[in-house]
């Protein structure tokens, strides 16, 4: 008899809702973005700015990260303990999103095949939640599960990266990329997560293997995921270029948001350009315009590349890596990552960013 009941319990709890999986959702009027159906920094104004529809955002694309390379993963050890841990990373990763999310940070994108752990260029090491069949390596998604149910608890919204060029060549064949497309958009359909933004891949027109990763084909994977839906919902979709480059009339007119990167972009004036420039490109429809990747600062300045695109009512992400002599505390890219708020530049972006967004 307790076996029955028992049983009948389990089939219950089954089909129970995911709660956590359901706290925050991200939603797309028009150029502005909601959370849980209300505008982003709602009714405020910086410098007679319109905020409210913005989306702040950070680039912490290592909060997954491993080396599954042995001959490489020595590397990223943490000066304490000499040794690598991708859990650690991940536990301190979570333990600084309050803390970010407290400052006006709304989203931050993370990257299933991460992002140059030295800042910059690739060099042998083998990071991605994909096998080379397209399969989904269940270590690095508990890491992300965790993350993505905090972000949930937060009210944070990912911007969720699938390939990352350096490392889609780990993918065996075109079929296993779509395969990988499908498997991981499943699983987050399945975990009913409401608070993604899916980056099919990082600067798609920057050296990747398969033609489908590549710009003249990479809408293909966009619509991919916009037609896979699950219970009524479906994921909401784009791809980045490189730096100050003007996004393809296949991407811009198919994209729920378009997504821009700042990267060589050091006058701010061209910020603004770029993105009078995107609003021009054949097929844009008024959709969001974000950039998720601007390594230029200089946030004391009455002039800079993020209140260049708050001028122009695009949301601006901050990238940062531990630049040439500089200690642990540099950089949210550079592995191991110290993921607190503890060097100078990210002082004050975030002094910058409470500024703008009114949070105290």
């Amino acid at each position: 008899m307790k076996s029955i009941i028992l049983g009948s319990l389990l089939y219950f709890v089954s089909f129970l809702p995911l709660a956590s999986a359901q706290k925050t959702s991200v939603s797309i009027t028009g150029n502005q973005f909601k959370i849980n159906g209300e505008l982003t920094y709602r009714g405020r104004e910086w410098q007679g700015q319109k905020i409210e529809g913005l989306l702040f955002n950070s680039r912490m694309v290592q909060g997954i990260f491993d080396d599954l390379n042995p001959a490489t993963r020595d590397q990223f050890q943490y000066a304490d303990t000499k040794k690598w841990d991708p859990e650690r990373n991940t536990r301190e990763f979570i333990a600084a999103m309050p803390l970010w999310k407290n400052q006006g940070l709304l989203a931050f994108t993370l990257n299933l095949q991460g992002g140059s752990p030295l800042g910059y260029g690739n060099k042998g090491w083998i990071n991605s939640a994909f096998d080379p069949q397209g399969n989904l390596r269940p270590d690095y998604l508990q890491r992300l599960e965790m993350i993505l149910n905090k972000a949930n608890k937060l009210g944070m919204v990912v911007i969720l990266g699938y390939f990352y060029f350096g490392q889609d060549e780990h993918l065996q064949d075109e079929a296993a990329v779509i395969r990988a497309v499908d498997n991981i958009t499943a699983w987050l359909l399945k975990k009913k997560y409401r608070n993604i933004l899916v980056e099919i891949n990082n600067e798609c027109n920057i050296s990747y293997n398969h033609p489908i990763l590549q710009p003249e084909r990479v809408h293909e994977l966009i619509e991919r995921v916009q037609n896979t839906r699950k219970r009524g919902h479906r994921l909401l979709v784009s791809t980045s270029y490189g730096g100050g480059t003007l996004p393809k009339p296949n991407v811009v007119k198919v994209a729920d948001f378009v997504l821009l990167h700042g990267n060589g972009v050091s006058d701010p004036a061209k910020i603004s350009k770029l993105v009078a420039d995107t609003k021009n490109v054949a097929g844009y429809q008024n959709t969001p315009i974000l950039f998720n990747e601007d390594d230029h600062f200089n946030f004391e300045a009455e002039s800079n590349n993020f209140v260049a695109a708050i001028h122009a009512y695009a949301s601006w992400g901050y990238f940062d890596y531990r630049m040439k002599d500089e200690g642990f505390e540099a950089g949210y890219q550079s592995v191991p990552v110290d993921w607190g708020i503890n060097s100078e530049r990210k002082r004050a972006f975030f002094k910058l960013l409470q500024e703008v967004t009114g949070e105290k």
